[in-house]
């Protein structure tokens, strides 16, 4: 947690007076790399808004889903500004729960909101969250291992393609492991994975009468070729790995392939950070040989205001600067183009200076430009949403599901008895809330 606190010495009655006055607001947010980055260079805000204190809470993911959907449904007031995702933002926003960002200063330029992303946070015209960083999913390897293994990857490789190569990278005697994919239970980390490949499988969570699906030849081949390849050629302890686990190992030389966030390519090819940053490959989300369907993922972290805060001006500005062009360049000029937010801004795609120090950065676009959340499988869905379902109640129902799949993983159950409880579950909790009369 992290505040900002008035430096002690001679203190006049102005400093008395100030302290008195100032707003402190409290910022719920993700523990991931972009956003530890934030926090450290806030002085940049607090210096333009001396009457501006700031309070961090920083939550691992699946935490920090928790605490904000149960304090903005409470009406809790804990936080000023959550950091949330494209997910809880059109659910939330059609609920009043979030304060419309409709007066966001002149130079925000909210026409330079990639409209993929903007999009997913706009309800009735408005946007209730703005937009941190966007990403798709994409594959990113060892280039030294695969040219080792005598593997050449295509830019739109198949799974038979990634079975073949995470065999032929494995190396175990020197903890080097073929793949390293999400194990860990959560809607937003394993399923966020497992929901993408099932897509690119020609699965679906529901048909057109809201019936789940899990007991389909497409799902028992998604699930059964996961564990397969996670099982023979995976790091061990899996089943507890997310995206900051399966970023550190790639990092460490520890993955020969990686299929993730496209977030992550600034991470893996940076230098300070990453042991292989020199011999990392991007290639789009695989597909499964005759299903035509990368089943690429769109999602975006965002800051958003819930309705019951008290300090509405003072999180608006934090949010306005955070999410700024401003903060864009002050990443640049701190740690360089490549690590600067992606996936939200057209002006960024269009800087030469990014498209020079960041080799990922049209296939990161082409990638997010590529989703259709209305269309995340082959088959017809009565949903909207790339690695989740649009609904309310998919929080709960994708977390039970994740845990039995993350079970599987970890060797307490089969392929089949995840599928059957996963099947079952659904089924109930879809009953219950009235998708299936």
């Amino acid at each position: 947690m992290f505040r900002k606190t008035l430096l002690l010495g001679a203190v006049s009655a102005f400093a008395l007076g100030f302290a008195a006055h100032a707003e402190t607001i409290t910022i719920a947010t993700v523990n991931n790399g972009d956003m530890i980055r934030m926090q450290k260079l806030t002085d940049d805000f607090t210096k333009d808004h001396p009457d501006i204190q700031l309070e961090w809470v920083t939550l691992e993911e699946n935490v920090l889903r928790q605490r904000v959907t149960t304090d903005i449904a409470t009406k809790g007031g804990q936080y000023d500004v959550m950091t949330i995702g494209n997910y809880e933002v059109p659910i939330w926003g059609k609920q009043g729960w979030l304060m419309a960002l409709d007066d966001m200063p002149a130079d925000y330029d909210k026409d330079d909101l990639l409209p993929a992303i903007s999009g997913g946070l706009t309800v009735d015209g408005k946007l209730y969250a703005a937009p941190f960083y966007g990403e798709s999913a994409m594959l990113m390897y060892r280039t030294d291992l695969a040219e080792k293994a005598g593997i050449k990857m295509s830019d739109q490789p198949t799974w038979s393609d990634i079975k073949a190569a995470a065999k032929a990278m494995t190396d175990k005697d020197n903890e080097v492991y073929g793949i390293c994919l999400r194990g860990k239970a959560g809607w937003g980390e394993n399923m966020a994975f497992i929901t993408a490949m099932s897509n690119s499988y020609g699965a679906r969570w529901f048909d057109m009468n809201w019936k789940p699906q899990f007991d389909t030849p497409e799902w028992k081949a998604t699930l059964t070729d996961y564990l397969d390849m996670m099982k023979k050629y995976g790091p061990p302890g899996a089943s507890s790995n997310g995206f900051n686990e399966n970023l550190a190992l790639f990092q460490q030389g520890k993955c020969g392939m990686w299929i993730d966030a496209t977030v992550a390519a600034s991470f893996v090819t940076n230098k300070n950070d990453s042991t292989v940053a020199d011999s990392v490959g991007f290639a789009q989300f695989p597909n499964k040989d005759g299903v035509n369907n990368h089943g690429n993922w769109l999602w975006s972290w965002n800051l958003a205001i819930p309705a019951s805060t008290k300090k509405a001006d003072a999180a608006k500005a934090f949010v306005a600067w955070a999410t700024s062009k401003h903060y864009t360049e002050l990443v640049a000029a701190s740690e360089g183009w490549a690590a600067s937010p992606p996936g939200t801004r057209t002006s960024l795609y269009e800087n030469p200076e990014y498209q020079k120090a960041a080799p990922f950065a049209k296939m990161t676009l082409d990638a997010i430009n590529s989703v259709d959340t209305t269309k995340p499988s082959v088959q017809e869905v009565p949903y909207t949403g790339g690695q989740f379902v649009s609904i309310p109640e998919f929080q709960g129902i994708g977390t039970a599901v994740g845990q039995l799949f993350s079970a599987a993983l970890a060797g307490n159950m089969s392929a089949d008895q995840a599928l059957q409880g996963a099947q079952a579950l659904t089924t109930r909790e879809m009953t219950k809330a009235g998708y299936i009369k």
